[in-house]
């Protein structure tokens, strides 16, 4: 497979994608400057490949293993920015230079694990006497590269060599196709309202962003779509039954038929994943993605899963009882059996009757800039690291921001990072986090971290602020975790920054930081009224944390559901022995919905965390709940040693943060916690269990 040919290059407009920046260009980047760059990329990592592999004299672990953590990061570095734009600016050009390349790239990084001679190198060095005084990270690097050129079939003859390559390439492709269709469905969808009485029910802010969103397309009324900031809002808040009914089924529907239908691709990326795993000698994909993270195989991932599910059970039955009953006492019996399009509408009013709460008050208390520069004074004063907006970087949207962040103590540059947070149709959903460059601790490379968090927030108005929900702020301090994992690395490899760390361990800096979204002493630092500016009032600070555990049993139940799905998917599910994917799913999330799911139940055709990248968060999306145990468990000393108290967040920072993967995460887990993750606090937290 080749590359078409292509130019934009001279000496007076040198290709940006061919040079690493600690600041990019994105003003100057153009799809047209894709496959030339690709191309020239690939010679070059070509000719560091082979220079790795034809060292002459002995071999030494700066010639050999950090010559291969080296390997291709201009390559990656450019692919991956070319995918960056095709996640949030994405155009026909940049989609087709980018589809243009990927399975170029792919089929090449797929044969690097695969190269003989280079598997040669590596051996011969594994087995020198400078190995066998390897300690520390340098000995777990050499040991996991072992492992994983094995697990990636190094071994293999060269018929399952080739196999091996053509599988990956096509799983690139087809999981790539699969999140392209689900950006262009959501997409294709709208509903305008042609007047306020059908949005009755919806609050101020979601009315104001249905105008603006029709302004913008130059229609009348009020618009609205299937992004977040639009479909939350219409499910929870519209008294409309029928209009809900409308955008759930859209929702559900997404990529079931037509030209952008994603079954077939669900069926196309099993198959090679299964493939993949019976080339290797896995029993199936879970065991082969789980051998190096902390459940080690999928069954113990599944036991994991089951066991939430049993102590949850009867938490959740309560729960969809209690709302039974609220219905029928307080709305009447005509609104049973609920519905799909049912149970947020209802649930907003049962949490508003029984806890006088109204999640839309706490909004103007939630300014987006109000509340970073509170996320930045509190990772300051806990953890030691210091914001500050910059305005000379060029972004790829007028709405992007940009930030560098220094260690408090030293004013050492820690790194740069940009943050991405509304809705467009040329970006995907969702919230994420990402690493344009994983910097390393030592002389070699002078280039700090460069990472992203995005979103896809409620944006401001004419006449307001961007005002968040609290679930908008945890989603913020959530990707903001994973951002100081990887700007506090102080790893010399780039393979142990916070790119290879573990995935059931990744999501612990994320969600320990959502914590801080619930304790008054941190509330009091950035919740204050955009106008006013009072202070989150005592009153709705407590309704607040009351509501903290309000149908936690059903988010936790459904949150099971999706793991078990997954897990099921990728162990033991097979078309010939249980039928259509579409029914199968169904039937595993029946099992932990709180309502009949409709026949045509088709969530996991978007189910973009698992089908969006050849692996993603496939076999692993057990590890949020995983990390919340983990989070749980670790918050726990900072509540008994204090919240903002600076010892043990920059204890957290040494055991965890710095570290990446240069150590297996139970140790560096024990590290700060001086023992095993314990199951109560979850619980606790959850209201499933009661604090002893």
């Amino acid at each position: 497979m080749t590359l078409e040919p292509a130019t934009l290059e001279s000496a007076d407009f040198p290709n940006p994608l061919l040079t690493r920046h600690s600041e990019i260009p994105f003003d100057a980047l153009h799809p047209d400057q894709v496959v030339p760059a690709v191309e020239k990329l690939l010679t070059s990592t070509t000719a560091e490949l082979d220079n790795i592999k034809k060292v002459s004299g002995p071999r030494t672990f700066n010639n050999t293993m950090r010559a291969l953590d080296d390997l291709g990061v201009a390559l990656d570095c450019a692919v991956g920015l070319v995918g960056h734009i095709e996640n949030v600016a994405t155009t026909p050009e940049w989609r087709a230079a980018y589809n243009q390349v990927l399975p170029v790239v792919s089929l090449f990084k797929s044969k690097i694990v695969l190269d003989a001679e280079l598997w040669t190198a590596i051996k011969e060095y594994s087995g020198s006497p400078e190995a066998a005084t390897l300690t520390g990270a340098k000995a777990r690097f050499l040991k996991k590269t072992v492992d994983d050129f094995r697990r990636s079939g190094a071994d293999l003859g060269d018929d399952s060599k080739s196999q091996m390559s053509a599988v990956s390439t096509e799983l690139s492709q087809v999981t790539n196709q699969f999140s392209q269709n689900v950006l262009d469905a959501t997409n294709q969808f709208e509903f305008v309202a042609t007047s306020l009485e059908q949005l009755k029910g919806l609050p101020e802010s979601a009315i104001a962003l249905g105008k603006a969103s029709a302004e913008s397309k130059g229609v009348g009324g009020w618009r609205f779509t299937l992004q977040a900031p639009s479909f939350i809002p219409i499910m929870t808040y519209l008294e409309d039954r029928s209009v809900r009914e409308h955008f759930y089924r859209a929702y559900n529907l997404r990529c079931t038929q037509g030209p952008l239908e994603n079954v077939s691709l669900l069926y196309k990326i099993l198959e090679l994943r299964q493939k993949k795993a019976d080339l290797l000698g896995f029993k199936d994909f879970s065991d082969l993605v789980l051998a190096d993270r902390m459940a080690k195989s999928g069954e113990r991932a599944a036991q994991f899963v089951d066991e939430l599910r049993d102590r949850v059970s009867q938490h959740f039955a309560r729960e969809q009882t209690e709302l039974s009953h609220f219905v029928t006492e307080e709305c009447g019996a005509d609104h049973l059996p609920l519905e799909p399009w049912d149970v947020a509408f209802y649930a907003e009013k049962m949490r508003k009757t029984r806890h006088d709460f109204d999640e839309e008050e706490l909004r103007p208390y939630f300014a987006l800039p109000r509340v970073m520069s509170g996320l930045f004074q509190i990772v300051e004063r806990v953890f030691g690291i210091t914001v500050q907006q910059t305005h000379n970087h060029p972004t790829w949207d007028p709405q992007v921001t940009t930030y560098s962040a220094f260690d408090s103590s030293t004013n050492e540059l820690l790194g740069h990072f940009y943050a991405d947070f509304y809705p467009r149709e040329n970006k995907r959903g969702g919230a994420w986090m990402d690493v344009f460059n994983a910097g390393v601790a030592d002389d070699r490379d002078p280039l700090p971290h460069v990472g992203l968090i995005a979103g896809n927030f409620s944006p401001p108005s004419e006449t307001k602020p961007a005002l968040l929900t609290h679930d908008e702020v945890c989603t913020l301090f959530h990707e903001f975790g994973h951002l100081m994992h990887l700007l506090c690395s102080k790893s010399e490899l780039r393979s142990q920054t916070m790119n290879g760390v573990a995935w059931d361990f990744i999501e612990l800096p994320s969600q320990i930081l959502e914590n801080w979204c619930w304790e008054r002493a941190s509330l009091d630092i950035f919740a204050s009224h955009f106008e006013s500016k009072a202070l989150l009032p005592e009153k709705l600070f407590e309704k607040l944390v009351r509501t903290r555990t309000f149908r936690s049993a059903s988010a936790l139940m459904r949150q099971v559901g999706l793991s078990s799905t997954d897990l099921a998917l990728h162990r033991t599910y097979s078309r010939s022995k249980d039928g259509e994917i579409l029914p199968f799913c169904r039937e595993i999330m029946q099992k932990h919905s709180s309502v009949t799911l409709p026949k045509d139940f088709s969530m996991v055709t978007t189910f973009t965390h698992l089908f969006s990248s050849p692996v993603a968060y496939a076999s692993g999306y057990y590890s949020y709940q995983w990390a919340e145990v983990l989070d749980a468990d670790a918050f726990s000393t900072f509540k008994r040693e204090g919240l903002m108290q600076s010892s043990v967040g920059l204890r957290f920072r040494s055991t965890i943060l710095s570290r990446g993967d240069t150590e297996a995460p139970d140790l560096l887990y024990k590290a700060f916690m001086g023992r095993e993750p314990e199951l109560s606090a979850f619980l606790v937290r959850a209201g499933i269990q009661s604090q002893t």
